[in-house]
């Protein structure tokens, strides 16, 4: 928590929080507590640098084949053989 608090900002109008990566400045929030949980949240879902997008919706489970009838994501990754 000390790490998070050095990266966060009090000014008249509210809490900044600076990002580790690039230093973009994120506020105001009305509360300390806030801007950290927000610094948080942001840290936990920002992509890994090299990162592809198939790698990134593997790793959330998104399917990588399309099905051609309706464009969406196949379900459960396995492509629809039969014919209706």
């Amino acid at each position: 928590m000390k790490e998070e608090r050095s990266r966060v900002i009090e000014r008249p109008d509210g809490y900044y929080w600076h990002a580790e990566a690039g230093g973009e400045e994120n506020g105001p929030f009305p509360t300390l507590q806030e801007a950290v949980i927000d610094m948080q949240s942001s840290d936990d879902s920002a992509f890994e640098p090299g990162e592809t997008l198939e790698e990134a919706e593997d790793e959330i489970g998104i399917a990588s084949w399309i099905d051609p009838d309706t464009g969406e994501p196949a379900e459960e990754s396995i492509p629809r053989t039969e014919d209706h």
